[in-house]
Order: structure tokens, then C-alpha cells, then sequence
């Protein structure tokens, strides 16, 4: 199956619907999380993105993940293991391969953890640089319509700049 890659123009229902989701994330998975933040392209204003809300809940360790695969399975998420993500526990709301919602479970110590926070928090009060990572994303997705494999790969560089840019601040 083609994974399609869709940019989308911001949407602010996307901020609204993280915090609905929020909320019924906390209530089913009550004290066992240490955060629930909204990362990705959609959790910055005016960036344009492939229309999938990125969740990311942090837990003290990842075996704690596997407590969640049946209470997030009642809010319609479903348990994907990823063997090449060993530091992240995956979970899709949505069918495969047009997943409405992707949940991240990383420890809270993780790198993992801190980078998405990083490159989130770095872009959000950076706004030239958030510009640079739009114009990148419709590029690339000009370029690799019908390969988010190859898409997401080729970000991957930029990512990484951003990241150590936000590490020297």
C-alpha cells in the first residue's frame, strides 16, 4: 500500500483536539504517566502538516507501556510495535496507514523525549526557522508523494539542526 504524503494547511481545531484528547489519555492511564504533550507539526501555530495529531506521553520506564496497550485500546488506539524505534512504544487511533492519531510513549530521561520537546519548543518561538521547516515539508512532499518513508527521512537533517540549535540555547 502507497503512504501518501498529504501537507495540509494549519488547521487550529488540531490544538483544540489534543486537548480533548488529552483529557481522555489522562483519565484512562490516571497516575502512570508523568506528561502528555502535544508534539509534531500540528502542535505549531501557522505550520502547515500531514494531518495526524502526534501525542507524546512520558513514563519512567517503557515496560510500563505495555499497561496501556487495553485502556488505550478503549479510546480506539491500537498497540504497533515499531522493533526499529527500540526507545518508543507506538500506538495508532485511525486505520493503518491513515491513522488520525499517533501516540509516542518514551521515558522521561529519554533523548527521545527531550529532542521532540526541543525541536517543538524551538520552533514554536523561532519563526524564521519554523518558515525554513514548512517550505522544507512541502518540498519534500512534492518530491516523495507517494513515499513518507523517504520524506520523513530526508527532514531528518533539519530536525537534527534544529535540535542542536535548541541545545545551544
Amino acid at each position: 500500500m502507497v503512504q501518501e504524503v498529504v501537507i495540509e494547511a494549519y488547521n487550529s481545531a488540531w490544538i483544540e483536539e489534543f486537548e480533548s484528547e488529552k483529557k481522555k489519555i489522562s483519565q484512562v492511564l490516571a497516575n502512570n504517566v508523568h506528561q502528555i504533550e502535544h508534539i509534531g507539526s500540528t502542535s505549531i501555530v501557522g505550520m502547515p502538516a500531514k494531518p495526524i495529531l502526534d501525542i507524546a506521553v512520558s513514563v519512567n520506564s517503557l515496560d510500563e507501556a505495555d499497561l496501556f496497550i487495553e485502556p488505550l485500546k478503549t479510546l480506539g488506539y491500537e498497540y504497533v510495535p515499531k522493533l526499529d524505534f527500540p526507545n518508543r512504544r507506538f500506538f495508532r487511533k485511525g486505520a493503518r496507514k491513515k491513522g488520525t492519531h499517533h501516540l509516542h510513549v518514551y521515558e522521561q530521561s529519554s533523548d527521545e523525549w527531550s529532542h521532540n520537546l526541543l525541536f517543538r519548543n524551538y520552533l514554536r518561538s523561532h519563526p524564521e526557522q519554523a518558515a525554513a521547516y514548512a517550505e522544507l515539508k512541502k518540498h519534500l512532499a512534492s518530491l516523495y508523494v507517494e513515499d513518507r518513508a523517504t520524506y520523513t527521512q530526508m527532514k531528518a537533517p533539519f530536525i537534527q539542526s534544529i535540535i542542536d540549535l535548541a541545545k545551544k540555547e
